[in-house]
């Protein structure tokens, strides 16, 4: 009898770790920086400037959802069928130069355009990556793996929102988008001559670490029971279920990401440099908890659990930020903080679980079907929040509608069964 191929980061080795996951790291982080800043330039000055009313403001800054929406499954299934590696050196390249474009527009309708080219490039980023994780990384690894990379997400807006502030105040919300659109440029270069698409062409990878990968993650897809059509993989239950759980999830995420500046900016009365550092604070303990809810997750070999309660968390601390108001700004804001982190402490856990319940060789194209419909909840966040912001004069309504999607989403997350190999072959 064979034994079992070792799955754990001490038995595989750790080189992996040191070369890949930074890389992966700053990648995400470079992409949610140049997708989010959006928030601050509104706060700093570009909606006085441009004499934009608050739902155009809204829609500017959800164009990026419908770029996003549109390419990012041709874009993960090229990842999937040829190269990560060329597809993340071309997006990042020209979304460097669209991000700092923005800073060079007078006119609300070519914002919008690039906008949505903005969302274009970086649709396929995360399902590439994801995949491109799981070309490296054993079941046991991926919960953890996944959570470094998005850690790029919460610790990118907390110093984004910290640092992006002084900076519109010491020179301009144009010279911002310049200055953080550029790094991404030559990061374009620097991850080209990073990283190989699979363990197999890895010059820079210890050859006994590669034998071992290898080998563990053959026998990973040994077992995995394919389907037999892309259609077949859209249809399935599991899909469909979590499409519509992060589309609800991202109308929360996203709905605070991009306002949260200006929701502390109004409650404070402070200006852009101290209302970006407080609204960086909920996103650092969000990064802590991603931390360690990820770890918790591999150790137990279990992922809904480790997703559900804190999304209902997360709802429950919108709802009850609502509740207090904004004569009590403070408190509400200590809410605000914890249900900022609650919702993105599952994040690890959960791509890790769909690409682990959905059947292996589609699973590419099923994380980009769930990120599309997470891009459609991120457009409505965006945009709903920023238009019910302007049409009620305060953030009550927006408060309760970001609280509602994300108790949805934490109740449909314990729906989602992965498909037995019966239901597989029924479907295909």
């Amino acid at each position: 009898m064979t034994a079992p191929a070792p799955t754990g980061p001490a038995e595989l080795g750790r080189q992996r770790w040191f070369r890949l996951l930074p890389v992966a790291f700053v990648t995400y982080s470079l992409a949610y920086l140049d997708r989010s800043n959006f928030s601050i330039g509104v706060a700093g000055g570009m909606k006085e400037e441009l004499v934009l009313t608050g739902a155009m403001s809204s829609l500017i800054g959800a164009s990026f959802f419908l770029g996003y929406c549109l390419f990012q499954i041709p874009g993960t299934l090229y990842a999937e069928r040829r190269s990560v590696r060329g597809l993340i050196f071309w997006c990042t390249l020209a979304w460097g130069l669209l991000a700092a474009v923005q800073g060079l527009l007078h006119s609300a309708v070519l914002l919008i355009v690039v906008r949505f080219l903005l969302g274009a490039v970086e649709a396929a980023v995360l399902p590439a990556m994801v995949v491109f994780l799981a070309r490296w990384f054993t079941r046991g690894e991926r919960g953890s793996a996944n959570a470094i990379l998005i850690l790029g997400n919460p610790i990118t807006v907390m110093w984004l929102n910290a640092v992006s502030g002084y900076l519109v105040e010491l020179t301009s919300w144009r010279e911002m988008f310049i200055i953080e659109g550029l790094p991404a440029v030559v990061w374009a270069f620097v991850f080209r001559a990073l990283v190989s698409d699979h363990p197999a062409e890895a010059k820079w990878l210890d050859e006994g670490e590669k034998r071992r990968v290898i080998s563990a993650l053959d026998a990973e897809r040994a077992q995995a029971t394919p389907a037999s059509t892309f259609a077949a993989a859209f249809r399935s239950r599991p899909v469909v279920l979590l499409s519509a759980q992060y589309l609800l999830w991202s109308v929360g995420v996203y709905g605070l990401v991009f306002w949260l500046p200006s929701i502390v900016a109004a409650g404070t009365g402070q200006g852009i440099g101290m209302s970006g550092l407080l609204a960086a604070i909920p996103f650092g303990v969000a990064a802590l908890l991603m931390v360690l809810n990820s770890r918790l997750s591999d150790r137990a070999g279990s992922r809904p659990r480790f997703v559900w309660p804190w999304l209902l968390f997360g709802g429950v601390g919108f709802y009850l930020s609502y509740l207090l108001g904004p004569d009590n700004f403070w408190p509400a804001f200590a809410l605000l903080v914890l249900a900022g982190g609650a919702m993105y402490a599952p994040y690890g856990p959960y791509f890790a679980h769909v690409a682990e319940i959905l059947p292996k060789n589609f699973a590419g194209a099923g994380i980009a079907c769930v990120n599309t419909a997470g891009s459609v909840g991120g457009f409505f966040g965006t945009y709903l929040v920023g238009w019910l912001n302007d049409a009620t004069g305060g953030t009550a309504a927006s408060f309760v509608m970001m609280a509602a999607t994300m108790v949805a989403s934490a109740l449909i997350t314990p729906l989602v069964r992965g498909q037995r190999p019966a239901e597989v072959a029924a479907t295909t």
